[in-house]
């Protein structure tokens, strides 16, 4: 997948993806702001926006930054922000995740929702909120990882080759994912039907292996 391939996609789906995939991935939106035990006047940057779905989400006393790489999705959150009278939102910006146009240590929570299967480089996208991220800050990823289970694996395996026309890769494997990025994971919860997704809560700064993880809310 490259830029280009992620924009045509996503302009395709943008006229849709609220009645798609607002439903079946409201769930997981809902427990990642959740497990960010935000604090008031904290600054959460939320790489991947798209339609904004999960903005009303967050609570009234923090400042939130989105960013996503298409100009459609971001319109339709703008208009949200907008409608809903979102004054916590504090900036929508096109902006290439792998490239964030913000200094160091800039928020204080990095988020990236259904993202990490989307970028062409998702180590890049780790890097770049890692540097954006106070220290001490935490990093959180709600994605869809490579099924264990055999038939559901090779049906994603099958599909593979289709991630372009997609935008998405449904084969990433999660544990070659924590390798690459070094990404120290301390909590693990499933997400939305059947479990199929994953939230991961990570330090920016790690401290020990992320083979060491605590596999929390299984």
């Amino acid at each position: 997948m490259n830029i280009e391939s992620i924009r045509s996609a996503y302009r395709r789906h943008s006229r849709y993806y609220d009645t798609v995939f607002g439903p079946i991935l409201h769930p997981g939106r809902e427990l990642i702001v959740q497990a960010l035990h935000l604090n008031s006047g904290e600054r959460i940057l939320e790489v991947g926006v798209g339609t904004g779905l999960s903005l009303p989400l967050y609570p009234s006393t923090v400042q939130v930054t989105g960013i996503d790489i298409s100009k459609e999705m971001l319109d339709i959150a703008r208009e949200r922000v907008e409608r809903d009278q979102l004054s916590h939102v504090d900036l929508l910006l096109e902006m290439d995740a792998e490239a964030l146009r913000f200094p160091d240590a800039s928020f204080d929570k990095v988020v990236a929702m259904y993202v990490v299967s989307v970028v062409p480089d998702p180590v890049q996208m780790v890097n770049e909120m890692r540097r954006v991220c106070k220290p001490n800050g935490e990093l959180f990823i709600v994605n869809h990882f490579h099924s264990q289970r055999p038939v559901i694996r090779e049906v994603e395996d099958l599909l593979a080759p289709l991630s372009k026309l997609a935008g998405f890769r449904p084969d990433m494997d999660l544990p070659e994912f924590l390798h690459s990025t070094d990404l120290d994971v301390i909590e693990k919860r499933r997400a939305n039907l059947l479990g199929y997704w994953k939230i991961l809560r990570c330090r920016r700064d790690p401290v020990s292996r992320h083979s060491d993880y605590l596999p929390l809310h299984q």
